[in-house]
């Protein structure tokens, strides 16, 4: 049940966070972004670790904690930014639904034919439901969004055989701490942490996702990557975009059409498939 209940969390919190990362940077450059969001979210974490009590991680597990801070928050996150400077929503939504075939594929997961199917089902319902070709397609933006999948795929995986010890937050919180010294290393380099005057909505759209996109997600996310196989966990980034969606018809009044609707039932329908098929009972999946 716990389980179920961060990849609900994950899927509503991640799919609000395009929208709130498009508010961050219209003050914040994306390195900015990602030095002060990760800053706030390493504090917050490490403080919640202590009030906890939680295990110290091994020194041996702290050169993988890094890796996955740096991989995941520092590189993936920040391109991903990045790229929604120089192409479409629906382009990075499409293209980060890769992430479970990436994550299959790192893990070297053997998947039957029902279960590439719904991987497959999945990126056909994404497409119908953003209609990525109806505008140009930036090249760099694209290699960029191509280039986090990976990251993150990768760094998931590391994390999920190498950091072994340590309380779930305090492993969180030295993550984001890795991400947040890159970040604000990264920042001068290229175009300081603001390219404007620090706005209330910018700064409300951080502090957003530095706790609920950084602390709550990010930890339910790890959570999850050591106890669901990784193409059933990575299913989340096929309902990021309907949650985006949603968010933009409520709060932004975008239009909501019949094509919207059959790539959302495509996609859950993807979705479905994936994360019912026949699998064996663990310990971890009753967790």
């Amino acid at each position: 049940m716990l389980a179920w209940i961060a990849y609900a969390t994950i899927a509503l919190v991640w799919g609000s966070t395009y929208f709130a990362i498009a508010l961050g940077l219209d003050a914040f450059t994306p390195y900015g972004l990602v030095a002060w969001r990760f800053t706030t979210g390493a504090v917050l974490a490490l403080l919640l670790g202590r009030i906890l009590r939680e295990p110290l991680p091994q020194k041996r597990d702290l050169p993988h904690i890094a890796i996955v801070g740096i991989l995941l928050l520092s590189g993936s996150n920040f391109l991903v930014s990045w790229s929604e400077t120089r192409v479409s929503s629906g382009i990075a939504a499409i293209l980060c639904a890769l992430v479970p075939v990436g994550l299959a594929f790192w893990d070297k997961e053997r998947l039957d034919a029902r279960a590439w199917a719904g991987l497959g089902l999945g990126l056909i319902g994404l497409a119908v439901l953003t209609d990525p070709l109806a505008g140009a397609v930036d090249l760099k933006g694209v290699g960029a969004l191509m280039l986090a999948v990976t990251l993150w795929s990768f760094g998931t995986i590391h994390g999920k055989r190498h950091i072994r010890k340590g309380g779930l937050m305090t492993v969180v919180g030295l993550e984001m701490a890795a991400a947040a010294v890159v970040g604000h290393l990264a920042a001068p380099l290229t175009g300081g942490h603001l390219h404007g005057a620090l706005t209330m909505k910018a700064l409300l759209a951080m502090l957003y996702l530095a706790v609920f996109g950084s602390v709550i997600a990010f930890t339910a996310y790890m959570y999850l990557a050591k106890v669901w196989a990784p193409a059933k966990m990575g299913t989340y980034a096929y309902l990021n975009p309907i949650v985006a969606v949603v968010l933009g018809c409520v709060w932004l009044k975008e239009p909501f059409n019949a094509r919207m609707v059959m790539g959302m039932a495509i996609v859950l329908a993807s979705v479905a498939l994936v994360q019912l098929r026949p699998a064996p009972r663990t310990a971890e999946d009753c967790a």
